[in-house]
Formats: structure tokens, C-alpha cells, sequence
């Protein structure tokens, strides 16, 4: 797991350097981005799980978390929603204070951006599926 940077215990940021850095324009981050950060995380933490997508009775590939991303508020602020699917039997409260963890420290240390909320929504428990067999 990697660490991130405690933006509150950051040196002082010099004054010209800072309004050199202003001068130069603005960064914005598209919520997408912001959502496809959230859910890749979600996605690294063990327990979570990938289920598969069927339409219509055919496989059409997987899908891991899915998240709702809503900037807003002081500047930098982010309100998360997330689904997630996990591994059964296994601590869902472990898994999910995890999950909280992880997103939390790399969206800060990604973007910059503070989590301000995050809901997370448990849609499944699942057994691992079994091994393939072979013939």
C-alpha cells in the first residue's frame, strides 16, 4: 500500500512561488476522472470483488465498483457514492473501512481534492467462483 502526503503537516508555501504558480491558470479535474480514481481503488482493496455482466443470458465482460461523484461545497470537496460487491465469508466492515482508507489517501494524493463524504452501498456478497475444471 502506498502512503500519501499529509497535506495539513506541508511546509509553508513561499508567497512569490505561489503567485507564480497562480499566474500560470487553473486546474480542474472532471468528475469522471475523479469517479474512475474512486472506483480503481475500491477495486485494489482485498475483499472487494469483480461480478460478471450477462445480457440477455450472454457474458459480456465484468464490472467492479461503480461510483457517484459530486464535487461541491469549499473548494476541493468531494462527496462519494459507492457500489460495491464483496467476497463472502469475509468482514464487511473490515473490507469497507479499507475501502474508505485507500480512497480517501489517493484521491488526496492524486488530485488534491479532500473526501469530504462517502456512502458505500454493499449490493452482493458472493462466494469465490469455484476453480476452472479441467477436462
Amino acid at each position: 500500500m502506498t502512503t500519501g502526503v499529509d497535506l495539513e503537516k506541508a511546509p509553508p508555501v513561499d508567497p512569490a512561488v505561489d503567485a507564480e504558480i497562480a499566474g500560470r491558470g487553473r486546474l480542474e479535474i472532471a468528475p469522471s476522472v475523479l469517479r474512475k480514481i474512486v472506483e480503481y481503488n475500491a477495486d485494489q482493496v482485498p475483499g472487494t470483488l469483480r461480478t460478471e455482466r450477462r445480457l440477455a443470458g450472454f457474458d459480456v465482460g465484468d464490472a467492479g465498483s461503480a461510483a457517484k461523484v459530486s464535487v461541491g461545497g469549499p473548494v476541493g470537496e468531494v462527496d462519494v457514492r459507492l457500489e460495491l460487491a464483496l467476497q463472502y465469508p469475509g468482514s464487511v466492515r473490515g473490507v469497507v473501512d479499507e475501502v474508505r482508507g485507500l480512497v480517501t489517501e489517493e484521491l488526496s494524493r492524486l488530485t488534491g481534492y479532500r473526501l469530504r463524504s462517502l456512502a458505500v452501498t454493499v449490493t452482493g456478497l458472493r462466494g469465490l467462483p469455484p476453480p476452472p475444471r479441467l477436462l
